[in-house]
């Protein structure tokens, strides 16, 4: 009997809990797109498919000018096309969540959630995502930061 990701109980969960519950559901559903230019091109070519944005930057990387040029003009394309986005500080935990066991993930700096199929299930994790960057943004904290749990 194969087990579902999605739609496991979601209340009274911390944001790092939810954010990698909606990894995983969606990684199940073949939903996430990692990496930077990878995901620069899924908001260009389809904009409307993307439900979510995660960011993830991490001490090695705070000096690479080119990659802060990308942040920038991703976090205006999620501003502009009202994507929800966050910011984790460990780039390796999230490598670990989003990635196949056998591959490495050098760019696990951008990850895209895309949006399920028409009239299939929606997750709950990736909903509460949703209203905790509202809240957030009510906070004038347009890119809330979010610790993922440890495994």
């Amino acid at each position: 009997i194969g087990t579902r990701l999605c739609g496991s109980n979601t209340t009274m969960q911390s944001p790092g809990k939810s954010l990698k519950e909606a990894l995983l559901c969606a990684q199940s559903e073949d939903r996430l797109t990692v990496g930077v230019y990878e995901s620069a091109k899924i908001m260009t070519d389809d904009p409307d498919s993307v439900s979510f944005c995660v960011l993830a930057m991490d001490e090695e990387f705070e000096c690479d000018i080119a990659l802060q040029i990308h942040f920038t003009l991703i976090q205006s394309f999620c501003f502009d096309n009202d994507i929800s986005i966050v910011r984790v500080s460990d780039m390796q935990r999230l490598a670990e969540i989003v990635g196949d066991k056998t591959e490495q993930l050098e760019d696990a700096h951008c990850v895209l959630i895309t949006n399920p199929a028409e009239g299939s299930w929606e997750d709950p994790a990736l909903e509460k995502l949703h209203l905790f960057c509202e809240e957030s943004r009510r906070l004038n904290d347009w890119v809330p930061e979010i610790s993922l749990p440890e495994r």
